[in-house]
């Protein structure tokens, strides 16, 4: 008898926690009565249900992430790279996921890779490298998010946000650019050296006229300071012949047979009686 009673109250607690059941406030739950949705139920607590007729199925209501693997696309100078993206998401509607899906997470996620796959693909294929890579790529994720929503809202589910983590350059492509940015750095450091030799021509030829100004100028003044000089030098010796000239000439012909003998190989053959030895022979006037 008592083992009966156990007995009794083992499969009294058994129906009762099957009839009971607990929502979550992060969670949706869909009641179902043989495969069919009775209610929904987003309010948290502790429900109740009927045993082997109804069973429950919840669901997250949080954001979640779909880690997109990288896929390769054609841009439209059909050069290859490799997009990385992911996809947040959320349920926003229980009774019409359930119904389009069954409530399956993985059919949802492989439907929605493929929206972005798509999305990805036909932005891609518009743009050149240059636009993916710097300056459209919020627009991309824009126009992906509202194609998107089109195409799943059947799903009772909602896109929160697509983002690109990385756009990588396949490697064919990559020498390609890189052989460019090369070819372009190349013609501009050729243009700065083509500027930069110009620019030393023009300084050059400024500075050789210069040179050229300056040489000039100080031959001028060279000339005239000697041109100054010679009539100064040639009045002191007018005025020196003029107060003694007999002085005067004796010196002058001592400074003449200096320069006539200055190497002792010179050998002049001349008359005595010549004007050039008139102070050694008295005679000749």
């Amino acid at each position: 008898m008592k083992k009966m009673g156990l007995i009794i109250i083992a499969v009294a607690f058994f129906v009762l926690s099957s009839a009971l059941y607990t929502v979550n406030e992060t969670q949706t739950a869909i009641k179902l009565r043989l495969g069919e949705i009775v209610s929904v139920d987003k309010e948290p607590g502790l429900k109740f249900k009927m045993p082997f007729v109804n069973n429950v199925v919840k669901f997250d209501d949080r954001v979640q992430t779909l880690d997109a693997p990288s896929e390769r696309f054609l841009t439209g100078e059909k050069k290859n790279v490799i997009v990385d993206s992911y996809v947040k998401w959320r349920i926003n509607n229980a009774e019409q996921f359930y119904k389009s899906t069954g409530g399956n997470l993985a059919r949802t996620s492989n439907r929605l890779a493929q929206i972005i796959k798509t999305g990805l693909k036909s932005e891609f294929s518009k743009r050149t490298i240059a636009d993916v890579v710097s300056g459209e790529r919020s627009e991309i994720m824009a126009n992906i998010v509202k194609l998107a929503k089109k195409d799943i809202s059947e799903f009772g589910i909602e896109i929160v946000d697509v983002r690109i983590k990385r756009i990588d350059l396949s490697q064919e492509v990559s020498d390609s650019v890189y052989a460019r940015m090369q070819a372009e750095r190349h013609r501009v450091a050729k243009d700065f050296r083509s500027k930069g030799a110009e620019e030393a021509e023009i300084i050059r030829a400024a500075a050789d006229k210069e040179r050229t100004i300056i040489l000039a100028d100080a031959y001028r003044d060279s000339e005239i300071i000697r041109g100054e000089g010679d009539a100064m030098s040639a009045s002191n010796y007018a005025q020196a012949y003029s107060l003694n000239t007999d002085f005067y000439s004796f010196y002058r012909s001592l400074e003449s047979y200096k320069k006539s003998f200055a190497n002792q190989s010179d050998v002049l053959v001349l008359n005595p009686n010549t004007e050039f030895f008139r102070h050694f022979n008295p005679e000749v006037k």
